[in-house]
């Protein structure tokens, strides 16, 4: 069954389009913030692998396809970005000082917790990139030597948690500038994270666009400074 799987072009790439669309539906229906579509998604797909036995590494080879797709999606981000650009010169300061201080304190943040917890240097990195883009966090973690596979589900659950938790902290902090709210949500959550931001506007879905590629390249350059402080 796994070889019959690893030579298929269709099964991995159906499952998890399957998966999401459930997902969607479920969204829609219940309304509920923690029915976030990749996150059904996910579990329905490791639900089928876990019932059916099929190994990961053969869904992974036949649903690979799907990746592929990953940067220019993150690419055409830069679409709802130029639509806001009167918008980005106008608040470039406090624009330029927010992202700079989302990318730090994402950092640090990992930093402060892996002291805490004690984790080794292996796992200190793996995590360093857990709030940008997975295309970018992936290269990220393989160059510091971290465990890229883990890299990768980090990145994925920061930004589930950012995409179901954004509303309710924004509430919380009382966070009402539109500008505000996409900068925050994309530098902590990246591309998931900008799927909601783009559901509450178009500012904040272009905010949110311009962080994920700022905070990315911030995470590039100071990555390598932070894998050194632990």
């Amino acid at each position: 069954m796994n070889n019959i799987i690893s030579n298929s072009a269709t099964f991995g790439v159906v499952i998890s389009i399957l998966g999401y669309f459930i997902g969607l539906q479920l969204k829609a229906k219940t309304k509920l913030a923690i029915c976030n579509p990749l996150l059904i998604s996910i579990i329905i797909v490791m639900a089928v692998l876990k019932v059916t036995g099929i190994q990961y590494s053969a869904y992974r080879v036949s649903g690979q396809y799907l990746s592929y797709l990953l940067t220019p999606a993150t690419v055409s981000l830069a679409i709802p970005l130029y639509q806001q650009l009167h918008r980005l010169k106008k608040n470039w300061v406090g624009i330029s000082v927010g992202l700079i201080s989302g990318a730090l304190a994402s950092m640090t943040t990992v930093l402060a917790l892996s002291v805490l917890f004690r984790l080794s240097h292996e796992d200190y990195v793996t995590m360093l990139p857990k709030s940008i883009t997975t295309a970018i966090g992936m290269g990220v973690s393989e160059e510091l030597g971290g465990i890229v596979t883990i890299t990768v589900a980090v990145i994925i659950v920061t930004g589930i948690l950012g995409n179901v938790l954004a509303d309710s902290i924004c509430r919380i902090f009382r966070i009402t500038d539109p500008v505000a709210k996409g900068l925050a949500i994309g530098a902590s959550s990246h591309a998931i994270g900008t799927a909601r931001a783009m559901e509450m506007g178009e500012i904040e879905g272009a905010m949110s666009s311009l962080a994920i590629v700022v905070s990315g390249l911030l995470t590039v350059v100071g990555a390598s400074f932070f894998a050194i402080l632990y």
